[in-house]
């Protein structure tokens, strides 16, 4: 709960409870696909793609939540 507030609802003026749903909803896809997490030596719970080894990969970046967020993945 600290985590969603601090990194979303803080920060994101929330309309009514249907935009709060739709955030909501966004964030928990980033939160268990994408973010990373130090207990899981920065993997995601459930990673939606593999973790690029930054060594070596060129990057780009995608916002979510207009922008509030950033995921990053591997260029192919």
């Amino acid at each position: 709960m600290r985590t969603v507030r601090a990194e979303l609802t803080d920060r994101l003026l929330i309309f009514d409870e249907r935009h709060l749903r739709a955030v909501l909803a966004d964030y928990v896809r980033h939160y268990n696909g994408s973010r990373p997490h130090r207990a899981r030596e920065l993997r995601p719970p459930r990673p939606s793609h593999p973790v690029a080894n930054l060594s070596h990969e060129r990057i780009k970046r995608r916002p979510v939540l207009g922008g509030l967020i950033n995921e990053y993945e591997r260029v192919t």
